[in-house]
Parts: structure tokens; sequence; C-alpha cells
């Protein structure tokens, strides 16, 4: 580390926002978090983090602590929209820990937020600045001058951008983007337990398939609590926001045909919200001279890996060993840290549309050949294929030392 501690700004106080800081700041930098709202609070919804994401959790010091705010999830499960008719994905448990190391966890995402900025606050009690939207930025060969919306000029050695899907970060290094709208329209809400059957309490991630749409459900906060996510195929409604209020009439309309597990979750959602899903190409480059992006700033991606919340963990681990490793030339860490993460990344965005077609098959409206579709694409040898790669890989031990680009798939 130079004489100096570095400085480094973090736009966006999210679940990347956070991780990254941690990480930096466990690696003896000095971090300021700008965060646009006036307290922090998250967005009530669950999230899975796969063991290549605990991984992460645990190299920021939180490992002995997960347990007691996340479920461990036993094992994921298909199950066909019409029948109810279920198929075993994998197993996980101790399965994850033994294959991969690590757990394989069901988190609900506010208590994760909420245990990341205690030790954020812990560690550095001024890293937060509430209140503090980060409208623009400019740079020079000695650092960064961050332009807040009340006109206050924050200065640091670096800048990273982790103020999510409508990054004005972004915006300041490479202008407006277009994103398209899928033509999907996603459901979000919780349940609590009591008001389901007891079937319905499985400690297993459970994804429903069906002919243009799709069901995810598992259990968040030792299963206190369901989290339930639907995405159906229509046009009508393009509002990209995870705040936007639905209602139960219009979710159980969506699946209105669905087997009675699917009607019987909707109907305990205390309140349902509901987004449209937009897609965004993959950036062939997200830094800057000393500016850089994280999470969904960059690589936004559809729900249909579970990893877009895992990828902000990887950002934020290989970001601070790739700017630990090049102290002296931190804007060299940026490059290498973007050389490490951008195929990666871009191979998960394709993947998750990918799957979307798969999820919403055709041939899934008929039980028959719909068992047969199954058998096809979600064999053990397919499996594999679409999920031992993202599982294994380790964002602690990739190579942050070198200088040219790298290739990233596991």
């Amino acid at each position: 580390m130079p004489a100096t501690t570095p400085r480094i700004l973090i736009a966006g106080a999210g679940i990347g926002g956070l991780c990254c800081a941690l990480a930096l700041m466990r690696r003896g930098f000095h971090v300021t978090v700008l965060e646009q709202a006036p307290q922090l609070g998250e967005v009530g919804a669950g999230f899975q983090v796969s063991a290549n994401g605990s991984r992460c959790l645990a190299d920021l010091g939180l490992g002995d602590e997960l347990p007691q705010i996340a479920t461990e999830a036993a094992g994921k499960q298909v199950r066909l929209w019409s029948t109810g008719q279920t198929w075993k994905l994998f197993d996980l448990g101790a399965e994850s820990v033994q294959k991969y190391g690590f757990p394989y966890y069901l988190i609900y995402r506010a208590d994760l937020h909420a245990l990341m900025e205690r030790h954020v606050r812990q560690g550095q009690p001024d890293a937060i600045r509430l209140g503090a939207r980060a409208v623009g930025f400019v740079q020079d060969v000695e650092g960064v001058e961050v332009e807040l919306e009340n006109g206050e000029r924050v200065r640091g050695d670096i800048l990273i951008g982790a103020d999510g899907v409508h990054s004005r970060i972004r915006r300041a290094m490479f202008g407006p983007s277009d994103a398209q709208f899928t033509g999907c329209v996603a459901w979000r809400g919780l349940v609590p337990r009591e008001k389901l059957p007891s079937h319905l309490h499985a400690n297993v991630g459970t994804n429903w398939i069906g002919p243009g749409a799709h069901v995810i459900h598992y259990p968040l906060r030792n299963g206190e609590l369901v989290n339930f996510v639907g995405i159906v195929e229509r046009s009508d409604w393009q509002v990209e926001s995870w705040t936007e209020r639905g209602s139960v009439d219009e979710c159980l309309h969506d699946f209105r045909h669905w087997h009675d597990d699917v009607q019987c979750l909707i109907q305990g959602i205390q309140q349902p919200y509901k987004w449209a899903l937009l897609s965004r190409q993959p950036m062939e480059t997200w830094t800057v001279g000393r500016a850089t992006l994280l999470g969904d700033a960059c690589h936004s991606t559809l729900p249909f890996l579970a990893q877009g919340a895992v990828m902000a963990l990887e950002d934020g681990i290989v970001l601070a060993r790739c700017l630990a490793a090049h102290a002296d030339d931190l804007a060299a860490g940026l490059m290498r840290y973007q050389a490490l993460r951008l195929e990666r990344t871009s191979r998960i965005v394709l993947g998750s549309a990918a799957n979307a077609a798969r999820f919403h098959n055709p041939l899934l409206a008929d039980a028959t050949e719909a068992s047969r579709y199954v058998d096809r694409e979600w064999n053990e040898e397919r499996v594999r294929e679409r999920y031992e790669w993202l599982f294994s890989y380790d964002a602690t031990a990739v190579d942050v030392g070198g200088s040219q680009p790298a290739r990233t798939t596991a």
C-alpha cells in the first residue's frame, strides 16, 4: 500500500456496493460510499446465493453470522405448471459444501444488507454517506471528483459505479444506453409460512415451468417466509421498477390456469410487486481511467440463472483484490478487474437470456410431451453443463496480479 492510503469512492450502497466497500476496507483502503437514499433499507425480497457467492461472503468475514439469517437449501426441483409433476434438479445442502466448499443459501435481501451495513460501519463509522446522489464526475491523472445532486463535490483516487441498472455513473462514462423490453413481466412477493399447506414448506428451491411463464419459490428466514417470483410473457407493462405495486387478483389472472399450489402461493402474498424485464447487451468495456462499474451497473441480467446478486459479490471481491495487488497503479488494477470479469459476466447474461426460452417452451403445454422435454433439458449432463462452471468459480483465488486480459470461465 502507498504511503498515503488510497481513497475509494463508491456510488451506491446496495449489496454490490457494500460488498466492495467491506472487501476494500479489509485490505486497508479508505472508502466513502455515496448513497442517494436518505436512509438505508433494502427492498423486501429474497435471492439465492450459490457456493460461488457464499465463498465471497465468507471472505468478507460474514461466514459465521450467515447461518443466523440464511436458509441453507437442501436442493432444487422442477415442477410442471399443469400437473405439478416433480423432477429433482440437484441436491444441495451437504453436497454443495462437499463439492464446492461452501453452502447454497436462500437469503432475505434486507437481512444480508443490514448485516453488511453493520460490518462496514464497524470498520469505518463514516464510510456511508446518505442523501448523497452522484450525478456525474470528472477525472484527471491524480484522481476523480464526483458531483452530488446538491452541488457538493467529493474527491477520491478511484470511483466505482455500483449504482444499479439505471446507473448515473455509467451514463456519465458512456452516455445513455438503450434497453429492450423482453416481453416478460415479473411478479414478486413474500408469503408467510402459516398461509401455506405443509407440503409447500419444503426446504428446496422450486422452479415451475410452463408455456409462456414460470414461477420460482423458496423459503426464507428458516422457513418463516416463502419468496415468490412469477414471470409471464405479456406486453402491456414496461415499467422497470422493483417498487411498483400490483394486486393479488392481477397476479392470479396471469397464472389462472396453473396448478393449485401456484394459486395458493399467490393468494398468500401480502403485497405483490411487478416489474418489466428489460435486457441489455453485455458491455465490451466498463472502465475508463480511474472509474469503473460493478454489478447491475455494467452487467444487469435476467433472473433465470439466479446469479445477479452473486455476480455483484464476485465483482466486489475481485475488484478489491485487484486494487490491493496494484496499489501503486490503481488504474491498472481497474483494468485487471475488468479483464478478469468481462467474459464470465457476459456469459452469465447471455445464459440467463437463453434460459427464458427453456423455462417457457410451448412443448410444456402437453403433459406427455413436457415429460420428455424435461428429461431432455434437465438431465444430469445438461444440468452439469449449465451450473458446474458457475458454482465452482473462486473469486478469492483468480490471478489478480497479471497485466494481460484473462479468460475467466471455468
